[in-house]
């Protein structure tokens, strides 16, 4: 009767060079899926706000705006980027660029996106009962990965928001 017999050197260092190949392989597809799922959930989390600001618009009859935020509960100066966060609030005072005034009811407020930026064509978003003020606004969540996984939040004048990985005319989204 013969005992367990054990790898040969051969057989152990083809099996360590088959496992570390693999890991090479696969490890940066977990990265890149642990990134797209970032990604996935911010932009997400911004069009359930959109959804939010357009529905409150409605059952309102007024206006519902969102505007950049640093992580407080008022919009933060002109030129600050979304990734930083964002607040959705009843703009009693119709104010254009939106701005967060005493008085007017906080209804989201949002953490910031440390791991990308936002870079949108509008500074804020006001909707009405019969839809958005403006023309369509684009905000593309783009990582360090570039405009090829980027993702955008389009939002139509009717107020419908839309992800897609391309712009409102059809052309790649930038990130710059």
């Amino acid at each position: 009767m013969e005992g367990p017999r054990g790898f040969t050197l051969p057989e152990f260092v083809f099996t360590i060079a088959i496992v570390a190949g693999l890991a090479g392989w696969t490890i940066p597809t977990f990265r890149d899926i642990q990134r797209n799922a970032l990604r996935t959930r911010q932009v997400n989390e911004f069009a359930e706000a959109v959804h939010l600001a357009r529905g409150e618009a409605i059952k309102r009859n007024g206006v519902v705006s969102l505007c950049p935020s640093s992580g407080t509960d008022a919009c933060a100066p002109s030129g600050t980027p979304w990734e930083r966060g964002w607040i959705v609030f009843v703009n009693l005072d119709h104010d254009a660029p939106a701005d967060r005034d005493p008085g007017e009811e906080l209804l989201h407020s949002h953490a910031g996106w440390k791991a990308g930026r936002i870079v949108a064509n509008r500074s804020t978003l006001s909707f009405r009962a019969f839809g958005q003020s403006g023309v369509t606004a684009t905000f593309a969540f783009c990582d360090d990965r570039g405009s090829a996984a980027a993702r955008a939040v389009i939002i139509s004048q009717t107020g419908r928001p839309r992800v897609s990985d391309r712009s409102a005319s059809g052309s790649a989204l930038t990130c710059n």
